[in-house]
């Protein structure tokens, strides 16, 4: 009996934080939900320039690498992968429906080394800019797997990217 109130307490403190993390997410999903997320594919796709295997670690508000946005198909870390074409971006994280970014729609493409839940090496992120089906701005972080992989990948979305390279495409966020 000396040990069973104790443990129904720490039960209880449990499932309440349980409870409140759900509460949590589930408000933050109503509060993105007007960002809308990835755009319909097109009918007829051209085939991927460039192709990599990535571990997907957040989307944020552009410019806010600390506020997350709960977008359809990018709620969730995991690996997955990064197509990009002439047409644009398609994001496949495992679990979770893909994503496609039309060209016209990014916004940049740069390093970063910190973002939510995660700081890495000086530029150990790829920071993609986009805005939203919804018209929010909003940046992906992914951690490119093979590291000679990261140069192409960010060349071939500098080339689909409107108006050309973004000038200084390091993020200044980066300095941590």
């Amino acid at each position: 009996m000396d040990k069973l109130l104790p443990t129904i307490g720490i039960l209880l403190v449990v499932i309440v934080v349980l409870a409140l993390a759900l509460v949590g997410w589930r408000r933050r999903v109503r509060r993105d939900a007007p960002a809308g997320g990835g755009y319909p594919e097109p009918e007829t796709s051209a085939a991927p320039t460039v192709s990599s295997e990535v571990l997907y670690v957040a989307t944020t508000k552009a410019g806010e690498s600390l506020e997350r946005l709960a977008l359809p198909g990018l709620s969730y870390r995991g690996r997955g992968t990064v197509d990009v074409s002439a047409d644009g971006v398609r994001l496949r994280v495992a679990g979770e429906r893909p994503v496609f970014i039309p060209a016209g729609a990014l916004t940049g493409v740069g390093a970063a080394t910190v973002t939510i839940d995660r700081v890495v090496e000086r530029d150990g992120l790829l920071r993609l800019g986009w805005t939203t089906s919804g018209g929010a701005a909003a940046d992906s972080y992914f951690r490119v797997v093979d590291p000679a992989g990261r140069g192409l990948l960010t060349a071939a979305v500098e080339d689909i990217l409107p108006g050309g390279p973004t000038p200084g495409s390091t993020d200044d966020e980066s300095e941590v």
